[in-house]
């Protein structure tokens, strides 16, 4: 049995009991019962992937994934492929986005390269490489079938060397200049949406190029015809290594009972890979904001997802998986140190 079978067989769903036992205390808490919203549903959800009412998410990370796109040589991107290259190291250095949130919020970031189109070892950067980027998917499939698996399992095994190192959560991030063209491929694919409803600009594609980059997208799905309810299939048609290494973190901590916190837009299309092959990585993945891309909220809704923040966002890279941590940190130590109406005998 391969370890991406061996994974997929093992995720189950939340223990009730401990999350009955959580509701108990939330509703017991000196506020009117519910009153703290999404706040009590992140520790009822917690309660039930630890199976334990007392639980800890003091050491947090970030696993991001780098890799480049042979669909960027259609011109759906209007930045140099090099800044993948260039910035992925950041990640590390703590001077991005998500160095910087992660710095913060006290998480480790943890760098992966799994498709750079590059030679160069790069500053800090695990070398899991499966090669120079991806193939150019309006003109055959963006990988072997081999390939996307290997995507999946580079996600697995990353998640569990954090977990063995007693990481409690852990959230991730990606970069790769043109992934939003392979994420809305996705999205598309497993809505049944045209392209041209959820394309926008990424990082910064001007307006008159996005119906080109549409056309793009359906090109790029009418030549490779992915089966929407084949989650690895579709990966291997349009997706990129670093979305399948995305959505292997997600089936990997739910096996291992250890919650994942999304990002954004590209972690989204993750997150729908992983679902495909098991539903039941829903029941452990939290969505941390509502990104900005016009595709968001169709994504969000095929996952049946609330994020709790939108702050308008659209960088990526883990950046709002990080500043999501501080939420579920508020949400934690709420419900730790606020009193009950029992100890405080108020008499409800």
């Amino acid at each position: 049995m391969s370890l991406l079978q061996s994974i997929s067989r093992n995720i189950y769903s939340l223990n009730e009991k401990a999350m009955d036992k959580t509701k108990v205390r939330l509703d017991r808490l000196i506020h009117p019962t519910e009153s703290l919203g999404k706040l009590e549903d992140i520790c009822i959800k917690l309660a039930g992937i630890y199976e334990n009412d007392n639980f800890d998410i003091q050491k947090k990370a970030i696993i991001a994934f780098g890799s480049d796109h042979g669909v960027y040589e259609e011109g759906v991107a209007p930045d140099p492929q090099d800044i993948t290259r260039l910035q992925f190291p950041n990640f590390v250095k703590g001077i991005c986005g998500v160095g910087a949130l992660s710095k913060f919020v006290g998480a480790d970031v943890i760098a992966v390269d799994v498709g750079i189109n590059s030679d160069e070892k790069l500053e800090g950067v695990l070398d899991c490489k499966i090669r120079k980027a991806t193939s150019n998917m309006a003109k055959g499939p963006a990988m072997t079938r081999e390939e996307a698996i290997r995507s999946l399992e580079i996600g697995i095994e990353m998640a569990e060397s954090c977990i063995v190192k007693d990481y409690k959560i852990i959230g991730v991030g990606e970069m790769g200049i043109a992934n939003t063209t392979p994420t809305t491929a996705i999205i598309s694919v497993m809505s049944g949406c045209d392209p041209e409803e959820i394309t926008d600009k990424g990082s910064g594609l001007k307006a008159e190029r996005l119906k080109h980059k549409a056309q793009v997208i359906r090109d790029s799905i009418e030549i490779n015809n992915p089966n929407p309810t084949d989650g690895i299939d579709v990966l291997h048609k349009v997706g990129g290594f670093e979305i399948g290494a995305m959505a292997g973190v997600i089936l990997g901590c739910s096996a291992n009972r250890i919650p994942v916190v999304l990002d954004g837009y590209i972690s989204y299309a993750a997150a729908l890979i992983a679902y495909r092959i098991n539903p039941k990585v829903l029941e452990y993945t939290l969505a941390s904001h509502l990104s900005s891309e016009v595709g968001a909220k169709k994504a969000l809704e095929l996952l049946k997802l609330s994020p709790f923040l939108d702050m308008n966002m659209r960088l990526g890279e883990g950046s709002g998986a990080a500043l999501g941590f501080s939420i579920i940190d508020a949400a934690v130590y709420t419900y730790k140190n606020m009193a009950t109406f029992d100890e405080i005998d108020m008499g409800r």
